[in-house]
């Protein structure tokens, strides 16, 4: 992999072998109390009966059907068919600027990269969506060999990105044929991103992980200042008052264009949180509708 002038390896600060193993992890810990396997026998839909077959197991065997008409007929099932997951990770400039030692994009890489391990051991396939200027989009798949390939790309990453978040979901919305299960990680700092994830949610799933630094929330009350944007280098004048500031209010948008929200205050131990709000909506054991 060729590594960009202005981009840094392993924002975790684990080496490759120690950051497999901490995503796998995390992995079981955001999964725990789920069951690894939603396919059971053959099936848990019934679709059918039909006339018995030398081979069939007799398990199988539907008695209600046999004794009224003499002759022996089985069950047939489909297995549920499960929603294909979507990450749109953001890798703008505005994730990696951190006052902790592991910035939001650290952990933004590092959730995304367990949440697709766990929606795999439920036999969904996971895709993924780079939201800076990456271009990085790699569509469905079971393969964790994939998983691991993209995430340890992108443990390199670029503090230049400008954020591209509505722009992806935009160009991604005409390509999802079927319905999808869509997970953000962002910091949601870009104006028009949460238009064009309300504009998404009218048809899929979509689920916001706005991970959040205490520097922005000492603005908060911070009365009027003066800023410049991470990804652009614009100044501007806001205040602490500024919506893209209040996560309640945030939080209460999305929600009422059908979107899940949780935020994640990375200098707080949420991670008990996000396993309870994973758990709570079944995520990971959703069929397709």
């Amino acid at each position: 992999m060729n590594v960009k002038k202005h981009q840094i390896p392993a924002p975790d600060h684990l080496d490759a072998r120690e950051f497999v193993i901490a995503v796998k992890r995390l992995a079981d810990s955001l999964s725990y109390g789920s069951d690894s396997s939603p396919f059971l026998g053959s099936g848990s839909e019934y679709v059918q009966s039909r006339a018995y077959q030398p081979g069939d197991p007799v398990k199988l065997i539907d008695w209600r059907i046999t004794a009224r008409t003499g002759k022996v007929h089985v069950k047939e099932f489909e297995a549920p068919k499960q929603m294909p997951i979507y990450l749109l990770l953001d890798t703008s400039a505005s994730m990696c600027i951190s006052s902790l030692h592991k910035s939001k994009y650290a952990w933004a890489l590092h959730l995304a990269t367990s949440i697709a391990l766990a929606a795999q051991a439920r036999m969904s396939p996971v895709g993924i969506l780079g939201c800076g200027e990456s271009e990085l989009h790699i569509k469905p798949t079971l393969s964790r060999t994939v998983v691991y390939q993209w995430a340890h790309q992108l443990r390199y990453h670029d503090f230049h990105e400008t954020t591209s978040l509505a722009s992806r979901v935009r160009q991604l919305i005409p390509s999802l044929k079927n319905k999808c299960l869509l997970f953000v990680l962002s910091d949601l700092h870009d104006p028009d991103g949460v238009a064009a994830l309300k504009l998404l949610a009218q048809k899929h799933e979509v689920v916001v992980l706005q991970l959040q630094d205490p520097a922005e929330r000492g603005i908060q009350g911070a009365g009027f200042f003066r800023g410049q944007e991470a990804e652009t280098k614009r100044s501007f004048v806001g205040h602490g008052g500024s919506r893209w500031l209040d996560p309640e209010a945030l939080s209460h948008e999305l929600n009422r264009g059908g979107i899940d929200h949780l935020l994640l205050k990375i200098d707080k131990p949420f991670l008990p949180a996000l396993r309870h709000f994973l758990k709570a909506r079944d995520y990971f054991g959703k069929g397709a509708r």
